[in-house]
């Protein structure tokens, strides 16, 4: 009863995992993370003071989409704003994990407009940020990148000329004006990011000093490939992606091919596990662990919200 709309998911090196739920569908629940125990068992971990003492009044709930875990067992959160204020007002945050809890929350950054993925690579967190120019046309999104040391940034308004970002993306659809999203790297160090609207995936390649040297569409299936929301890579570098709209999964082999792990219809029934709106695909072992959001967007097969809320687990014959 206290976990409405889960979201983003992080692996923990002991095979738990963290997921974020923002409750968007029923705010008079606070935000909180879960865990999941690897025998599959839900219990609280960390429940977001609210109002957060000195935020802003009316920012001053956190609402946690996208979720990593750094090398120090440290997490690293999105916090997106958006839906309050669409003035720069979302934020990345560090939680500074100590003996399995959270001991206190440290700000990396503030004044994203949608801080959304994140993904930890080389002593750097990055984060997608879904709609780098508000009102663009079309829409601009865009990459950051901080060290995993910074802290309490001030991004610069226009959004756009931040030295933080790496990287932009332009995005078509306006049905879902939301841009990147979904990130994650392969073994090779290769960064590939997700566009929500378009259902786009490219692959962005650096040189040797960390810099972007190539910004591409790496994958695209007009008509089956909907959204890339969140996504996470197996030890093949295929990558599984929630496709929301769909109801589905789809699996980005290493060649840019696109296949369909599973989709289904509008869920009727929760506990038969189907899929609901799904916004995060995760690879544990032989399992993809699929987070149902079930926060309804137009022209999405989802068309309502119901408890109980659900993590859906597809399990891979080989």
């Amino acid at each position: 009863d206290y976990c409405n709309t889960p979201d983003g998911m992080a692996l923990l090196k002991d095979n738990s995992v963290i997921v974020s739920v923002p409750n968007f569908n029923d705010e008079t629940k606070p935000p909180l993370l879960m865990r999941i125990t690897p025998a599959n068992r839900a219990e609280k971990f960390y429940e977001f003071p609210t109002p957060y003492p000195g935020l802003a009044k009316g920012i001053d709930r956190i609402a946690p989409m996208g979720i990593a875990a750094a090398p120090s067992g440290d997490l690293y959160l999105a916090d997106m704003q958006f839906m309050k204020d669409k003035n720069q007002k979302s934020r990345l945050w560090r939680l500074v994990v100590r003996a399995g809890k959270v001991d206190k929350m440290v700000l990396v950054a503030r004044g994203f407009n949608v801080a959304n993925g994140i993904a930890i690579h080389g002593g750097y967190v990055y984060i997608t940020e879904s709609a780098l120019e508000v009102e663009s046309q079309p829409l601009t999104s865009a990459v950051l990148r901080f060290r995993l040391d910074e802290e309490n940034v001030q991004l610069q308004t226009p959004l756009k000329d931040d030295p933080h970002i790496i990287t932009t993306f332009k995005s078509l659809n306006n049905d879902w004006r939301f841009g990147a999203d979904g990130i994650e790297f392969d073994r090779q160090g290769n960064l590939f990011v997700g566009l929500f609207g378009d259902g786009v995936m490219h692959k962005i390649t650096f040189d040797a000093s960390g810099n972007v040297k190539s910004n591409e569409v790496f994958a695209q299936a007009p008509g089956r490939l909907i959204n890339c929301d969140g996504m996470h890579r197996d030890a093949a570098d295929n990558l599984y992606v929630a496709d929301s709209a769909a109801n589905a999964i789809r699996i980005i082999r290493p060649n840019g091919t696109v296949e369909t792990l599973w989709e289904n219809e509008d869920v009727v029934d929760k506990l038969s596990g189907q899929l609901d709106q799904p916004c995060e695909a995760l690879v544990r072992g032989n399992e993809i662990i699929v987070s149902n959001m079930d926060w309804p967007f137009p022209k999405f097969k989802n068309t309502k919200y119901q408890l109980p809320a659900t993590l859906s687990v597809i399990k891979l014959k080989n």
